[in-house]
């Protein structure tokens, strides 16, 4: 059995664990936290401050995950521990990969069990609001997994709460992440109303639920609140001139996914064009095929989940949050021949009506997943590097016609000489029947090269 902590011991522990981690000694600050938890198991007050530490993210997602272990273990039925250990696991959970699959540590499902049980049996009583903000939370964290519960417990605290603003703006977010924009947006408003100023959260996940649920009137407002440049544009939507941005496309999005098919699928990051603090138009041809693609409007959540370098320049990469504009564009692969970098890629100059030729073999690669969040790696490097034959494919708005394509494709590279592209799809599509052949040979030729 160990030794029992005095509060002024507990307290200094604390301080100590919290010197070292603002100063950015993560092992030194883990050291000291040891006490702490040697004696948890026998002290609530201990198990309350390590719960307090994790609450605000004094830990890595790792430790954090290893203290909520130690302290769900040892006290499963502290109905305050309980809830407040289920808010706290937040911080066990990375966040900012929105579309990332339920949580693979038994821990989340486990608490989220406990807590419904506990929940319903303390109906009236002190902890009630405790456990159930801390169902709300767990639950969320599961991805589809556990959406009734997540939803009966916010609907709980609302009729026990009805005019705590922080009560609905909590209710918005799970609505938001969920697709349900237009509930999204009232549970926002009502946050809004109990505030006495708006906050920053609370206006954009108003503007997000606003621009997905296509309400362009009610997202303008929201954004000349927070004094964007900003006026009504493309789409029925509001539209200023921001940086081009990236944004981790998911095959099945949080929004689209149900408790049964509950994981991204496929996944790739492109750049856009983005037209709101919210929404853009995908600009990168994809390599993979996700149901989504140039051309297509897609609505992007706010945090960034990493910054990818190029030269002197941080671009934000955000988190797909759903698809809001299926363009229906064309596509053709195709494989070519080029005596400089970027030969075929500008080609795209001289097509009309948003035609594009895009080079997956410039502009695509593939990272894992350490390299692709790191964010002092150079991107602009890796799109430079020049190759002389080059794959990709080609994009054209539905109503452009292939044979027109291709005729605008022949002229620029025309201009080109000796670049070279053959694409068979699109001289079948053009009803080119004997051009087929020969440009097949030459693009498995290329394919194999």
């Amino acid at each position: 059995m160990h030794d029992s902590l005095s509060k002024d011991a507990t307290a200094k522990a604390k301080q100590r664990f919290i010197e070292e981690s603002e100063a950015g000694h993560g092992d030194s600050a883990w050291e000291s936290l040891q006490p702490l938890l040697a004696a948890q198991s026998q002290q609530e007050d201990v198990a309350l401050t390590l719960v307090e530490l994790v609450e605000h993210g004094y830990l890595s997602r790792e430790r954090a995950l290893d203290v909520l272990e130690r302290v769900h273990e040892a006290h499963r039925t502290n109905e305050l521990l309980l809830g407040l250990l289920g808010d706290a696991l937040e911080r066990a959970r990375d966040l900012d990969m929105l579309n990332a699959p339920p949580p693979e540590n038994e821990l989340f499902a486990t608490v989220v069990d406990n807590l419904a049980v506990l929940a319903t049996k303390a109906q009236g009583t002190e902890h009630e609001h405790i456990l159930l903000s801390g169902l709300a939370t767990a639950a969320r964290m599961m991805a589809r997994q556990r959406d009734q519960l997540a939803e009966s417990a916010h609907r709980r605290l609302l009729e026990l709460e009805p005019d705590v603003g922080y009560r609905h703006y909590n209710y918005g977010l799970l609505l938001k992440t969920r697709g349900r924009f237009r509930e999204g947006m009232a549970a926002n408003q009502r946050a809004a109303s109990l505030e006495k100023k708006p906050s920053n959260a609370t206006e954009w996940n108003l503007g997000i639920c606003a621009t997905g649920a296509r309400e362009g009137t009610a997202a303008l407002e929201v954004w000349k609140r927070m004094e964007q440049k900003i006026e009504m544009g493309r789409f029925g939507l509001p539209e200023g001139s921001y940086p081009s941005c990236k944004v981790r496309l998911a095959e099945r999005p949080l929004a689209d996914r149900t408790a049964d098919s509950d994981d991204p699928g496929l996944e790739e990051t492109i750049w856009i064009e983005r037209l709101s603090p919210c929404h853009g138009i995908i600009r990168s041809v994809l390599y993979q095929r996700l149901g989504v693609d140039y051309g297509d409007v897609v609505l992007i959540d706010g945090a960034p989940i990493t910054y990818h370098k190029y030269g002197d320049r941080e671009v934000p990469v955000f988190p797909h949050l759903a698809t809001l504009v299926h363009s229906n564009y064309q596509f053709f692969d195709f494989a070519g021949t080029q005596d400089g970098e970027g030969r075929i890629n500008g080609a795209s100059e001289d097509l009309d009506r948003d035609s594009v030729i895009y080079s997956h073999t410039e502009n695509f690669s593939v990272l894992c997943a350490g390299c692709w969040r790191d964010q002092d790696i150079d991107h602009e490097h890796g799109e430079t590097e020049e190759k002389h034959v080059v794959r990709g494919r080609i994009a054209a708005p539905p109503d452009v016609a292939p044979s027109e394509l291709l005729r605008q494709i022949d002229a620029a590279m025309a201009k080109r000489s000796p670049c070279r592209i053959y694409s068979p799809d699109l001289c079948a599509a053009a009803g080119l029947t004997e051009r087929v052949a020969f440009e097949r040979r030459r693009f498995d030729m290329l394919q194999q090269s």
